[in-house]
């Protein structure tokens, strides 16, 4: 039996002056921040949401609600860290992530190594491990007309 799987993970947030932008575990410089329950981190949560589908553990909001005051304003690592020893729990190990962040502005690439470095610290995992694309969408949808941030992520994990 074959002990691979692949899981999908898709987060968005609304975009507002006043919040902060939180990104892949790093704050970023922007005059927007996401609108959200916990710090907003869409990065972070559409990776929790990649693992913990592959690991078929349910998604972030099964497993950190939104209805619970203990993630009001979270840490979105503390809640990457906890999916990480939820996957490890059931014997899973991270072979690799791959995500991509879609938003118009700020231009992300400057911030993408330092991002891979959190993520991977964070998950103890190898830097080389994980990898983090930005785009914008061409001024197309509301990532385009920035009023809000998506990202996209895919994981590969193996049974121990």
């Amino acid at each position: 039996m074959m002990n691979l799987r692949v899981g999908y993970g898709f987060d968005v947030h609304r975009l507002a002056e006043g919040e902060t932008l939180w990104l892949g575990g790093i704050l970023i410089p922007h005059e927007k921040g996401t609108v959200a329950y916990s710090d907003g981190d869409v990065l972070i949560h559409a990776i929790c949401d990649a693992l913990l589908g592959a690991a078929k553990l349910g998604d972030i909001g099964t497993q950190f609600p939104d209805t619970v005051a203990e993630f009001k304003d979270i840490d979105s690592k503390i809640l990457l860290r906890r999916t990480a020893g939820l996957l490890k729990q059931q014997g899973f190990g991270i072979v690799n992530i791959d995500s991509t962040v879609c938003a118009q502005r700020p231009k992300l690439k400057p911030y993408i190594p330092q991002m891979e470095e959190t993520l991977s610290q964070v998950l103890e995992i190898e830097a080389g491990q994980v990898s983090i694309k930005a785009t914008t969408t061409e001024k197309l949808g509301f990532e385009g007309r920035e009023e809000g941030i998506s990202a996209h992520a895919v994981v590969l994990i193996n049974k121990n």
